[in-house]
Order: C-alpha cells, then sequence, then structure tokens
C-alpha cells in the first residue's frame, strides 16, 4: 500500500511539472511557447492581455505564480521593469533580450523629446520581427530540452513545424501587404518597427515612443500639419490606450483611423494563434492602407 502511494505522489509530481510548467511575462511570448510546447503542456502568461508590460505592479498572487513556475520566460529590464528584482532569485529564467547574436533594432537618437526618459536602446518588440522571433523560438525550444529532456523530441518536432509555418507566412503576408507598402501612416507608439521593415512599410512617425508618455505638443502639430498636406492616409490607435488624442488629431483630415494590437489583445490562446496574431495585423494595415 506504502509503495503505491508512494507511485501516485511520485506521478502527481511529474505531470504538475509539464503542466503550466512554463510561465511567459506577456501574452506575445506566450503565443510563441503555445507553439513549442505543444502535447507536452500548455505555458501560462502573467499580465492580463489588457494590461501594458510598461506600468504594471506585481500582485502577491503573480509573485507566487512566480515563484511556482519551471521556467519563466521574459524580455527583459526594458520592457518588463517590474519583474527585474523577483527573478534576480528565481531558479529558471530566460531572458530574451540576452539571447546570444538577438538581432534587436535598434532604437534612433531622436529620443531627446522624451526628458531623457529610458526606454532602452533597442526595441523590445521582437515578436513582431521575422529574425527575431526565429532566434526567440529556437532560445525557448533550447531552454525546454535543458530542463524537460524527456520530451526532446517533442519541442524539436514542434520547433522544426513553427518555422516552416513562420517562413510560408512570412511569403504570404509579403503578397498581402505590396500593394500598400507606399502608403503613409502614423502609429500610436514605436513599437512595429520590426514588422514595416520586414515589409518595407511606409511609416512617417508616432506619437510617443512609449505608451506611459503623453504625446508631446510639438509632436501633434507635425502629424496634424502632415495630415493637412495629405500625406498620411491612416492614423494607428492602440486598443490598451485611449484613442481620444488620436481622434482630435486627425479630424477635419482626410486620414482615416485604425486599430494596431500589437499584443493580440482579443486572440485567443491555442495551436495556431501566433500565426493568428501576425496575420491579423497584417489585416489591419491592409484595411485601413487600402484604396
Amino acid at each position: 500500500m506504502k509503495r503505491i502511494i508512494t507511485l501516485i505522489v511520485a506521478a502527481a509530481a511529474t505531470m504538475s511539472v509539464h503542466a503550466n510548467s512554463v510561465l511567459t511575462s506577456i501574452k506575445p511570448i506566450q503565443l510563441i511557447a503555445t507553439e513549442l510546447t505543444q502535447g507536452v503542456s500548455t505555458p501560462d502568461v502573467l499580465l492580463p492581455s489588457n494590461a501594458s508590460p510598461h506600468d504594471y505592479a506585481l500582485k502577491p498572487s503573480d509573485v507566487k505564480r512566480i515563484r511556482g513556475a519551471d521556467l519563466v520566460v521574459w524580455f527583459g529590464h526594458d520592457l518588463e521593469p517590474f519583474l527585474s528584482k523577483i527573478l534576480q532569485d528565481q531558479a529558471t529564467v530566460l531572458t530574451l533580450s540576452d539571447v546570444e547574436n538577438m538581432e534587436l533594432r535598434e532604437y534612433s537618437g531622436a529620443h531627446e523629446d522624451h526628458h531623457g526618459h529610458d526606454h532602452g536602446s533597442h526595441d523590445p518588440h521582437f515578436w513582431l520581427g521575422y529574425k527575431t522571433t526565429q532566434q526567440v523560438a529556437e532560445a525557448i525550444t533550447n531552454k525546454l530540452v535543458k530542463i524537460d529532456p524527456e520530451h526532446t523530441q517533442d519541442y524539436q518536432k514542434n520547433l522544426a513545424a513553427f518555422l516552416l509555418k513562420l517562413a510560408e507566412q512570412q511569403e504570404s503576408l509579403s503578397q498581402q501587404l505590396e500593394p500598400i507598402k507606399d502608403k503613409g501612416y502614423y502609429v500610436f507608439h514605436d513599437a512595429y518597427g520590426y514588422f514595416e521593415s520586414d515589409f518595407d512599410l511606409n511609416q512617417l512617425g508616432h506619437f510617443t515612443v512609449s505608451p506611459d508618455r503623453k504625446p508631446g505638443a510639438k509632436t501633434l502639430i507635425k502629424i496634424r500639419k502632415a495630415l493637412a498636406a495629405k500625406d498620411a492616409k491612416c492614423v494607428f490607435s492602440e486598443p490598451q490606450f485611449t484613442p481620444a488624442v488620436v481622434e482630435s488629431v486627425v479630424r477635419g483630415s482626410s486620414a482615416k483611423i485604425g486599430v494596431l494590437d500589437p499584443l493580440g489583445t482579443d486572440i485567443k490562446v491555442e495551436p495556431g494563434s501566433y500565426f493568428r496574431f501576425r496575420q491579423q495585423l497584417a489585416d489591419s494595415y491592409e484595411s485601413c492602407l487600402k484604396d
């Protein structure tokens, strides 16, 4: 009887390691991890999808979930500063900004307008880029194999399928966005550089570098002038932030208002969801910029 109980406890412990053992900081990382853990476990996410990582405050329940995770995956201090201190004591952490040879986009020097507010020197929105997403998927897979070697084949098979689908979608989105790549537009915050660079899109500027900073008066005047001159066909807001400032700037011009969601707020997390997220982004660009 004692041996049976021991076996049951051991089996339960094994199951708990593979169920919800991966905790990601934000939803886009969860979407990528979901593709890589298929058939093994279901990654969890720390932030609610309508919360911004730029100004989130940890709750006691969040701390408990972090401490109970076998692996925590986050970008790093530049995107989730609220995690910096607590993750110093965490056993297994993958900091994506530290991944070797990560081809992160460097921010231009035009950040003086923001009163020395430090957003880091590199763009953290890697999940919108083709090459950076490949690199992150490989880094997550390598870490999963290390902490759970028993499922090495599953993780490697999932990675191969993910990279193949990513390459196919990249080609498909390139064809979809080709007709609108010369159309000018403004975005709410400087989050889309990887995606725009991949598809050679014509972003004219942004309201703010980071959503925790209000747009400056000079920036708003500049955008109004560009809209009056009909340089921009569309101005994009984001669902996480009030579009009032966008609506006031666009008022009286012929520019349309679109919505870009850099966090995939309304995407259901399941296999294939990362690809739906990228498709939704491409569709948003296309619908606002097409004639």
